[in-house]
């Protein structure tokens, strides 16, 4: 099927070739949601950086069994567009919030030879990695795309990053806020992280699921990723 992703480009006196940031959205949201909720546009201007906003669907950026193949799409064959249309490199990062903070580890850990560094706001981060319990609606959708019992596949972060040698893993950065309904869950793997003796940047700050928490920290996000991308 057709999809879309917008993509915000650098000034044309900005020098090529240009770093990529795939910056992803929420579970109820699309391609156009960052530009319309947040000043991310202003926050790049005069980098020398592509940023590709992709629609995922309700997807979780992943290969459903019995749905969408968003881990493809866009883990695959829109890096391949990109890098056909577009005069970039070899600086590539990924950033999303909750749905898409998920989104954005997975894509790195999918693809650490792509994509340097990650960083997740308000992030999903156990989705994949517990069984899924329930006859509710979020539990029959979510049971489509990741089955029944997930942890240690193919959608479990945690079992994704056991599996890099540790000079392949990408550079993290995890940030959420404490009144967040996923606090938890980013408590989690930060603290599995630590014991896996990762080092990594981990931020609580006060605030709620909300666009304002999401347009103040992606400046965080995105300063993280200039220093690990170095530019």
């Amino acid at each position: 099927m057709h999809t879309a992703a917008n993509i915000i480009l650098p000034s044309p006196d900005v020098p090529g070739p240009y770093a990529v940031m795939f910056l992803l959205h929420g579970l109820s949201d699309d391609h156009t949601i960052w530009a319309r909720h947040t000043s991310i546009e202003r926050y790049v201007n005069g980098l020398p950086l592509v940023v590709v906003m992709p629609n995922g669907g309700r997807g979780f950026y992943a290969d459903s069994p019995q749905g969408f193949q968003y881990a493809t799409a866009i883990g695959v064959e829109l890096p391949a567009l990109i890098r056909q249309y577009f005069h970039v490199g070899e600086k590539w990062c990924a950033a999303g919030l909750s749905m898409g903070g998920y989104g954005a580890i997975r894509l790195a850990l999918d693809h650490p030879d792509v994509f340097k560094s990650a960083t997740s706001l308000s992030g999903a981060l156990t989705f994949g990695h517990y069984p899924m319990v329930g006859d509710d609606a979020w539990a029959i959708e979510f049971a489509r795309i990741i089955g029944l019992d997930p942890q240690g596949g193919p959608n479990d972060l945690f079992a994704l990053f056991s599996a890099l040698e540790p000079s392949a893993r990408p550079a993290l950065r995890i940030d959420c806020g404490t009144e967040d309904f996923l606090i938890d869950s980013n408590r989690a793997f930060h603290a599995f992280l630590e014991a896996e003796g990762f080092i990594h940047e981990y931020e609580e700050h006060p605030g709620a699921h909300t666009w304002e928490y999401w347009d103040e920290h992606i400046q965080s996000a995105l300063a993280f990723h200039r220093r690990h991308l170095g530019i």
